[in-house]
C-alpha cells in the first residue's frame, strides 16, 4: 500500500501548503520523497521528487515548477511546467498528472535538446514510454565513449513494461533516422544511418530472457579499412543472468554469406568474451574477396583482384583469446587482372587448435605469372599450436620442381622463426627466359639449400643458387633477406660467375660482338627497397688460351660504360676501318657506396684519373681507357640500359 503523509503550514498567506506523499511504488518506477507545494501568494506551484528508480537507474532530485497547478479527486496535476534535472535536462516544459492512490498517472515533457517524451503508468502495473525524434547527440555528453564519435540523427520508439504472474515483461520497438558518426582521425564514420530496432526481455526473478532483431535499411560506414552499406540484418536471443550476457543465438543476413552465426557468454564487467563460438557457411569469395579481404591485406590492388570459390569457418574463443578453428575452401582462388598473376583454386581443409596437433590438407591446382607458372600440388602439413611442420612440399615449376624439406616454423611474440631445406631441381633458362620476358638463354637454373633459416624479421639461405648460363655457371651465395615484407627490405649476398661465353652474352643482349670468355664477382651485395647501394664488382677475361676478338661496336659499348672520352681513340686514323680487334684482357670494375660508383679497370692511374678497360693484343689491336672514374650510379644504370636496349651505337657526350 501507498503511505500518504500529509502536513500543512500557513505561513502568513506567503508559503503555501506543502504536502508530501512519501513514496509512490510502481512496478515500473519508484518515487521517493514525493512533495507537491500549493503556491502561496505570487508564488507558483511545485512538485519535488527527492529520488526516482526506474529500471535500475537512478535520478535524485526532480523538481517542477508548476503555475498551473490543481489537486482534484486525489489527483495532482501539473501543467504548462518546467523540469529541471540537474546535469541532464535544464529546460523541459512538462504536462504531469498523478494518481497517488491508484499509482497511476502520466507525464509528457518536450525539450529542444531531447524531443519529445510521453510516459503513461496504469493502475494494473503497466507502463509505456513514447519517444519522438530523440536527439542521439543528446546522449554524448553522458556516454563518453558515444561522444567521442561525435553522433547525430534520431530515435523515435514505443517502450513498454508490464507484468504477467511473476515475470515481468518489457518491449521495446523504434528505428533511428539520419545516423551519423564520425571519429575524429575519420577513420570510423557513417551517414544516412536507418535501423529498425525490435527488443523483448522476460524475467522471473534475477534473470532475464531477451531477444532482439535489428535491420539496417539505409546509408553507409566506414570503419577503416573496411566500407559497409545498408542491407545486414541481425537476430538474436539469449538471457542476463549473474553479471554476464548468454548470447545463446544470433544470426547475421549479409550478402555472400549463406548463414552466420554467432553464440557467447560475455563478462559484463570485463566486457571480455568468456566463450564464444562464431560460424560461418558457404561464404562466397567472389562477394566477401573484394568487400573484407582486399581493403585489408591488398588495398593498392582493390580494382584489379578477382576472388573465386567458396569457403566455410568455423572458430571457438576462451577468455578472449581464439582457442581453434578450422576454415575450409572450395575451389578458392584469386586473380590479379592487371598483372596476370592468378594463384589455384585451393580445395581442402585447414584446422587449427591452440594446444594439439592438427593436419592440413589442401590441393593447390596451379598458379601463374605472366608466363611463369606453377603446376598442381599438395599440402600435407602438420599445424601445433603456433607451429607449422612439412616433409616435404613439391611445386612444379615451368619445366623443373622447387622442393622445400623439413619445414619447421614456429611463431612466438616477435614473429617467425625456424628452419628447413630448399632445392630447385633443373629449370630451362630458355623456358625461364620467355617466361618472364628476358631475351633467350640457353643453360638451367639448380639450386641446393640445405638450411633455410628464418628468425623475426629475417630469411637466410645457407647454400648455393647455381645457373648453368652462356656455358658457364653463375652462383648466389650467403643470400640474407630483412624484413622482406616490411617497409625497409634489405638483402645481402654474394654472387660468382665463371666461364661465360662473350660471343652468347653480347649476341644475346646486341652489346656488340665479342669471343672469349669471362669471369665475374660481385660481393658484399646490399640492396634496400630492393635497390643496390653497396657493393664491389668486377668482371676480367677467363683465364685459359682461346681466340680474343672484339668488334668496334662493343667498344664503343664499352667505352660509354667507362664515361665521356673513352671511346674517341678508335675513331682517329686507319683504325676507324676496321669491324673488330684483337684483344689480350678485359676488366670493368665498381664500387658502389650509395649513389656513387668508383670505377676502375685492368690498369688504374690515379694520378691521372684513367683506369684500362680493354688492353689490345693481336693485328690491329688498341687498348679502351675510361677516364671518369667516379660515377653517379642512376647515370651508370640509364647507360647500361640505353646500351642494351637499342641496337644503335650509344650518345656518347
Amino acid at each position: 500500500m501507498l503511505g500518504i503523509a500529509c502536513t500543512a503550514s500557513l505561513a502568513a498567506g506567503a508559503g503555501g501548503l506543502m504536502l508530501e506523499f512519501g513514496r509512490l511504488a510502481h512496478p515500473a518506477v519508484v518515487l521517493d520523497g514525493l512533495s507537491v507545494r500549493l503556491g502561496g501568494t505570487g508564488l507558483p506551484g511545485a512538485i519535488r521528487v527527492g529520488r526516482l528508480t526506474a529500471a535500475g537507474h537512478v535520478i535524485d532530485d526532480l523538481s517542477f515548477a508548476c503555475p498551473k497547478l490543481g489537486i482534484s479527486g486525489g489527483i495532482v496535476s501539473c501543467k504548462d511546467a518546467r523540469l529541471v534535472i540537474p546535469g541532464v535536462i535544464d529546460d523541459a516544459r512538462v504536462d504531469l498528472t498523478v494518481n497517488p492512490e491508484t499509482r497511476s498517472g502520466s507525464i509528457t515533457a518536450q525539450s529542444a535538446h531531447w524531443g519529445r517524451f510521453e510516459a503513461r503508468l496504469s493502475p494494473d502495473g503497466t507502463a509505456e514510454v513514447r519517444l519522438h525524434e530523440l536527439p542521439i547527440g543528446a546522449l554524448a555528453k553522458h556516454f563518453p565513449v558515444i561522444g567521442d564519435f561525435g553522433p547525430g540523427g534520431f530515435f523515435s520508439g514505443r517502450l513498454s513494461y508490464h507484468r504477467h504472474e511473476s515475470e515481468q515483461v518489457i518491449a521495446l520497438e523504434g528505428a533511428v533516422a539520419a545516423g551519423r558518426f564520425s571519429s575524429a582521425d575519420g577513420l570510423q564514420a557513417a551517414e544516412h544511418l536507418q535501423l529498425s530496432i525490435n527488443l523483448g526481455a522476460r524475467s522471473s526473478g534475477p534473470a532475464w530472457a531477451w531477444h532482439t532483431r535489428m535491420d539496417w535499411t539505409a546509408g553507409e560506414a566506414y570503419l577503416h579499412p573496411l566500407y559497409f552499406t545498408a542491407g545486414p540484418s541481425l537476430s538474436a536471443r539469449g538471457r542476463v543472468e549473474s553479471g554476464r550476457v548468454f548470447l545463446e543465438h544470433a544470426a547475421l543476413t549479409l550478402e555472400g554469406v549463406e548463414a552466420l552465426e554467432l553464440s557467447a557468454e560475455i563478462d559484463i564487467e570485463t566486457a571480455q568474451i568468456a566463450r564464444g563460438v562464431i560460424t560461418v557457411e558457404r561464404g562466397d569469395l567472389a562477394q566477401l574477396g573484394p568487400r573484407f579481404i582486399t581493403p585489408v591485406f591488398a588495398p593498392a590492388h582493390a580494382e584489379s583482384i578477382r576472388f573465386a570459390g567458396l569457403f566455410n569457418f568455423k572458430a571457438l574463443i576462451a577468455e578472449g583469446a581464439l582457442e581453434a578453428f578450422e576454415l575450409s575452401l572450395e575451389q578458392a582462388g584469386f586473380s590479379l587482372t592487371d598483372s596476370a598473376l592468378s594463384f589455384g583454386p585451393v580445395s581442402g581443409v585447414v584446422p587449427w587448435r591452440a594446444a594439439g596437433e592438427t593436419r592440413v590438407a589442401l590441393q593447390v591446382d596451379g598458379g601463374r605469372w605472366q608466363k611463369l607458372e606453377l603446376g598442381p600440388f599438395a599440402l600435407d602439413a602438420l599445424l601445433d599450436g603456433p607451429r607449422f611442420r612439412a616433409h616435404e612440399i613439391s611445386i612444379p615449376i615451368l619445366d623443373g620442381r622447387l622442393l622445400l624439406s623439413d619445414l619447421d616454423l614456429g611463431r612466438q611474440g616477435t614473429g617467425w622463426s625456424g628452419r628447413g631445406g630448399v632445392v630447385i631441381e633443373p629449370i630451362s633458362m630458355k623456358v625461364l627466359t620467355e617466361a618472364v620476358g628476358l631475351p633467350p638463354m640457353s643453360g638451367v637454373l639448380s639450386a641446393s639449400m640445405p638450411s633455410l633459416n628464418v628468425r623475426p624479421g629475417e630469411i637466410a639461405l645457407e647454400g648455393a643458387l647455381v645457373i648453368s648460363v652462356f656455358d658457364g655457371y653463375l652462383q648466389v651465395t650467403g643470400l640474407q633477406v630483412l624484413e622482406p615484407f616490411g617497409s625497409a627490405p634489405h638483402l645481402f649476398g654474394d654472387i660468382e660467375a665463371r666461364n661465360l661465353d662473350l660471343f652468347q652474352l653480347t649476341e644475346t643482349f646486341s652489346f656488340g660482338s665479342m669471343t672469349g670468355f669471362i669471369d665475374a664477382d660481385v660481393l658484399g651485395l646490399e640492396l634496400a627497397h630492393w635497390t643496390p647501394v653497396r657493393f664491389d664488382a668486377a668482371l676480367r677475361s677467363s683465364a685459359g688460351d682461346y681466340r680474343r676478338r672484339i668488334s668496334q661496336r662493343a667498344v664503343e659499348n664499352i667505352g660509354a660504360l667507362g664515361g665521356p672520352g673513352a671511346a674517341l681513340a678508335i675513331q682517329r686514323g686507319f683504325l676507324s676501318f676496321f669491324d673488330s680487334f684483337g684483344y689480350r684482357t678485359i676488366g670493368l670494375s665498381c664500387k658502389l657506396r650509395g649513389d656513387v660508383c668508383v670505377m676502375g679497370g685492368i690498369v688504374v692511374k690515379p694520378d691521372e684519373g684513367a683506369f684500362t678497360i680493354v688492353q689490345g693484343g693481336g693485328v690491329p689491336a688498341l687498348n679502351v681507357i675510361g677516364y671518369n672514374r667516379r660515377v653517379d650510379w642512376v647515370e651508370l644504370v640509364d647507360r647500361i640500359k640505353r646500351v642494351v636496349e637499342s641496337n644503335a651505337a650509344p650518345v656518347i657526350e
